[in-house]
């Protein structure tokens, strides 16, 4: 099925450039040359119309595409559309900066073309939630593949499509330690072109998700090695504790 991909770019070169190699990859490009531009293709669509990814300049006349992706984030409507952020800028900062705006990923010009088609099909991949048994529940969190809804008692959790699939995986992996690499390949999937430092970024996302329902303990940096998921309750745990070492003593 074609992919509909909307290129935001203001050099005439890179769009004809992008725009060839997906349509010879078999997808639909548009292309507009400014984010304000984009905006009003975006709020004119209807939701069943709307890109399935989009391929955003950093360096924009006007709004940049950082502000965009931040701006995207916020409407309901987009805050779920796949972004691949393109930039000359290569500092890592910089790489940091554009994931913890929302991008999916980042690719630095110039531009390798099968890379580029590589990383896009990865990014669309990672729309569908990583499949999972079901229903998953512990440490009063529960998370449902379903619906894709996470609660606390009667608060509902707010997260991004990409934490929800970490923290997807992670509950249904509970204690269990996991490096950046390993859940690069489970949450992202294999072949995927992206730092680790990604994972770190996604990560203090989830956290700060988790935060309102005081959850957020629950993702636990082991120093070294990666992350796991803290199955215990932390009342449950602090007690656990105290028994332990009154019977050490």
């Amino acid at each position: 099925m074609p992919v509909q991909i909307l290129v935001i770019d203001s050099d005439p070169a890179v769009q004809q450039l992008l725009a060839l190699n997906c349509r010879q990859a078999g997808h639909q490009p548009a292309c507009v040359a400014d984010a304000e531009s984009a905006l009003l293709m975006l709020d004119e669509a209807a939701p069943e119309a709307l890109p399935d990814v989009l391929l955003l300049e950093w360096d924009l006349p006007g709004q940049s595409g950082l502000s965009l992706i931040r701006r995207l984030r916020a409407r309901a409507g987009t805050r779920e559309l796949p972004i691949i952020m393109l930039s000359e800028r290569a500092a890592e900062a910089d790489k940091v900066l554009a994931l913890e705006s929302g991008a999916d990923d980042y690719m630095t010009k110039p531009l390798a073309p099968r890379e580029m088609l590589a990383r896009l099909h990865a990014v669309l991949r990672r729309r569908q939630p990583q499949a999972a048994p079901g229903t998953v529940q512990m440490a009063g969190l529960r998370l449902d593949p379903g619906t894709l809804r996470v609660t606390a008692g009667a608060r509902q959790l707010s997260l991004g499509r990409v934490e929800f699939r970490l923290l997807n995986f992670l509950m249904h992996h509970p204690e269990r330690v996991h490096s950046r690499a390993q859940l690069l390949d489970q949450v992202w999937g294999r072949h995927v072109y992206l730092d680790e430092r990604t994972v770190d970024a996604h990560v203090g996302r989830l956290r700060s998700a988790l935060q309102p329902s005081g959850h957020h303990d629950h993702i636990e940096t082991v120093r070294g090695s990666g992350y796991r998921f803290v199955a215990w309750d932390a009342g449950l745990k602090d007690g656990w504790a105290a028994s332990a070492a009154a019977v050490a003593a």
